[in-house]
């Protein structure tokens, strides 16, 4: 297995608790993981974590595990880990300013798989970059705006 980190940072003109809250629901994820294909067995938890199975695509092949929230502080604080499929642990920050929030999304994750290993890792990293990045820019898009009622 090949270990590789992430890490990317926005400022998002959003309250924490209105991010942290809309994230602790995994739910979500879909609406802005365009990679994220399906969630099941979703369990939420009253003080914010919350666990659920997931079946990601990625280089065309599907990978299927498990997430369970690993920590979690209210408004400033969710850690992630994935089981399975693609072993990872996803930290998520959230602090205040200039009326709004910097939100920072953390990533460490395995290349699975002896195929996926050393040979395809360059590959693997840019579209796992491509993906982080475009996870975090759409939270950035939902969160500030407002959502249409039908």
């Amino acid at each position: 297995m090949v270990t590789e980190k992430f890490k990317k940072e926005m400022h998002i003109n959003a309250k924490p608790a209105e991010i942290f809250g809309w994230l602790t629901d995994p739910r979500h994820i879909m609406e802005i993981w365009p990679s994220m294909v399906d969630e099941e067995n979703v369990e939420l938890r009253s003080d914010g974590s919350h666990s659920f199975d997931w079946t990601y695509k990625m280089a065309g092949m599907k990978f299927h595990g498990h997430c369970d929230t690993t920590e979690v502080k209210k408004d400033r604080l969710i850690v992630n880990h994935n089981k399975s499929g693609i072993p990872s642990t996803f930290r998520w920050t959230f602090d205040s300013k200039d009326k709004g929030t910097d939100v920072t999304l953390e990533i460490e994750y395995e290349i699975p798989g002896k195929l996926l290993g050393h040979l395809a890792a360059p590959i693997v990293r840019r579209l796992n970059e491509r993906d982080g990045n475009t996870l975090v820019e759409n939270l950035k898009v939902r969160m500030e705006t407002p959502e249409v009622v039908a």
